[in-house]
C-alpha cells in the first residue's frame, strides 16, 4: 500500500495540452536481432534475455500518454505534479512494491494559460506560460493582441485600451514598460523572450522585477512567440484570453517503490524525475525516464533478487534537484553504504535525428559501478560504439547521490558533439510525444538499464 500521509491536495493546475496525441511507431525486433544504430548483433546471456523478453515500449507509451498527454506540464508542488505522483504510486502498488510518497516543501509557482478565442493558433502544443509574481494574479482577461515591438522602444498604436500588448522583453525595461502599458489601458502584457541559438529554444518564464502591477504579465516560450507573430502577420485581429494563477504553500513528492532483499543487504536503484518546466508537457524530459522506470519496475516484479530493488521518481528536479537532494539528506550513513548503484534516466527517448549518442554522465567524471554496468550491457546488446563516457556532468538527480559518495550516473540520448547538445524541443511546449519521442530509443534505453541493473543486483547478492 502507498503511504500518502501529509500530502497537499490542491486544485487542478491550468495546463492546456492538446487532447489528441500522435503515436510514434513501436519497435519490433527479437532478442537476437540487430538493434537500430547498433554495429553488431547482441550477445545476450540468459539473464539479459529475462529482461529483454519482458520489456515493452508500448506499455511504457501508455504511461507516457497519461503523464505527458493527459496531465501535461507537471510543475513541482502543484496539483498537476501530485496527480502524476499518485498515478506513478498506483502503478508501483499494482506491481507489488512497498510504495511511499516522500513529501517536501517547494517554492511558490506563478502560472498562466493562453486561450485562443478564435481558434487560429496551432493546438498541437502546450499554451501554458509563466505569470509574473508581481503582476495581477488569479484573474482572467481578454482582448485583441497588439504587437508594440521591443519593450525598450515600443511603438504604441492608438488602440491600446482594452488590448493585450506583446513586446520583446528586456529585464531592465520591464517595470517601466508594464507601467506604461497599464496607463494606456492595456488589460494584459505578454513578454516575449529573445531567440536562442539553434538547437536551443527559449522556455516560458515567470517575469521578475515587478511590484504590484495592476494587470497580468506573462512570459512566453520562443515557439509560442513565433506562432503568435505568424498569426498576426495574416489576420486582422487575434483575440486571446489569458488567465493567471498563484500556487502557494506547495508540497512536492518523491515516489519510491521498494522490494526488500536480505536484511541489511545491498540496494540497486533505477530512477528518473517526473516533474517538468513551465509550459512543457515533458514527454522526453523526463516523462521518458519516468516510464522507463515504471516499465522496469513491472518487469523486475517477476524476477527474484537477493538485493533490495528501489524504483524512484523524483519531484521538483527542475528546480534544482530538490527531491533527490531531500531524499539523500534523509539517508543515514549505514543506508548510504548499502547502495551499489543508482541508474538515473533523464531524457532517454528523443526522436531528434542528431541525438545518436547514448551518454554515460557522471558528476565526478569518473567511472563507477553504474557506468561500468551500462557499458558492459551496451557491449552485450551491440551498442558499444554508441556509448560515450563516463563524461563529467551533473544537473540531474545522479548528482545528489554522487555528492555523498554513492555510485550513480545519468544516462541519456543526446547529440554527438557534447552532452549539452540537446534537442530543440528541450524545455519547450513542443516536448510532446508526437514531436519528441522515439519508441526505438526508449526500448534500447530500457534494455540497457534493465540488463545493467540486473547484473549489479546479481553481483551484489
Amino acid at each position: 500500500m502507498t503511504d500518502r500521509s501529509g500530502l497537499s491536495r490542491r486544485g487542478l493546475l491550468i495546463a492546456g495540452v492538446a487532447a489528441a496525441t500522435a503515436v510514434p511507431v513501436a519497435p519490433a525486433w527479437g532478442a537476437d536481432d540487430l538493434r537500430p544504430g547498433a554495429v553488431t548483433r547482441p550477445k545476450l546471456d540468459k539473464y539479459d534475455r529475462q529482461i529483454v523478453s519482458g520489456l515493452s515500449s508500448e506499455r511504457a507509451l501508455q504511461h507516457l500518454q497519461v503523464l505527458s498527454g493527459r496531465i501535461g506540464p507537471r510543475i513541482g508542488g502543484t496539483a498537476s505534479e501530485k496527480r502524476a505522483a499518485d498515478y506513478i504510486a498506483g502503478q508501483l502498488d499494482k506491481f507489488g512494491y512497498r510504495t511511499k510518497l516522500e513529501p517536501f516543501p517547494v517554492a511558490d509557482k506563478f502560472l498562466a494559460q493562453i486561450t485562443d478565442v478564435r481558434g487560429m493558433l496551432p493546438d498541437d502544443l502546450c499554451w501554458q506560460a509563466g505569470a509574473a509574481p508581481g503582476g495581477k494574479l488569479d484573474v482572467t482577461v481578454e482582448g485583441p493582441v497588439r504587437d508594440v515591438g521591443p519593450a525598450t522602444a515600443p511603438v504604441w498604436p492608438a488602440d491600446v485600451a482594452g488590448s493585450i500588448v506583446i513586446a520583446d522583453d528586456t529585464a531592465a525595461a520591464r517595470p517601466a514598460f508594464v507601467a506604461d502599458a497599464a496607463a494606456r489601458g492595456a488589460v494584459g502584457v505578454i513578454l516575449l523572450p529573445a531567440d536562442q541559438v539553434y538547437p536551443r529554444r527559449a522556455s516560458a518564464f515567470s517575469p521578475s522585477g515587478l511590484t504590484s502591477a495592476p494587470i497580468p504579465v506573462i512570459g512566453l516560450a520562443q515557439v509560442q512567440k513565433r506562432l503568435i507573430r505568424e498569426a498576426l502577420a495574416v489576420v486582422t485581429a487575434l483575440p486571446l484570453r489569458i488567465s493567471t494563477a498563484a500556487h502557494r504553500g506547495l508540497i512536492s513528492n518523491n515516489v519510491i517503490g521498494e522490494r526488500r532483499g536480505k536484511s541489511g543487504g545491498p540496494i540497486v536503484m533505477v530512477s528518473g524525475h517526473y516533474d517538468s518546466v513551465i509550459g512543457a508537457p515533458g514527454a522526453n524530459d523526463d516523462g521518458s525516464g519516468t516510464v522507463l522506470t515504471i516499465e522496469l519496475a513491472r518487469v523486475f516484479a517477476r524476477i527474484p533478487t537477493d538485493a533490495t530493488l528501489r524504483f524512484a521518481l523524483w519531484g521538483s528536479e527542475e528546480q534544482g534537484l530538490i527531491g533527490s537532494r531531500y531524499h539523500v539528506a534523509q539517508l543515514a550513513q549505514d543506508q548510504r553504504d548499502r547502495y551499489r548503484a543508482v541508474f538515473q534516466n533523464d531524457m532517454v527517448a528523443t526522436s531528434w535525428d542528431p541525438a545518436v549518442t547514448y551518454w554515460l554522465l557522471s558528476f565526478t567524471g569518473l567511472a563507477n559501478t553504474a557506468t561500468d554496468a551500462v557499458r558492459a550491457a551496451g557491449q552485450r546488446l551491440g551498442y558499444d560504439a554508441q556509448l560515450v563516457g563516463p563524461v563529467e556532468r551533473g544537473a540531474s538527480d545522479h548528482q545528489s547521490f554522487q555528492e555523498v559518495g554513492i555510485a550513480a550516473a545519468n544516462f541519456s540520448w543526446r547529440g554527438e558533439l557534447a552532452p549539452s547538445y540537446l534537442e530543440p524541443p528541450y524545455h519547450s511546449p513542443e516536448d510532446t510525444i508526437a514531436k519528441n519521442v522515439s519508441l526505438e530509443r526508449l526500448q534500447v534505453s530500457m534494455e540497457l538499464i534493465g540488463c545493467a541493473a540486473y547484473a549489479v543486483a546479481r553481483a551484489s547478492s
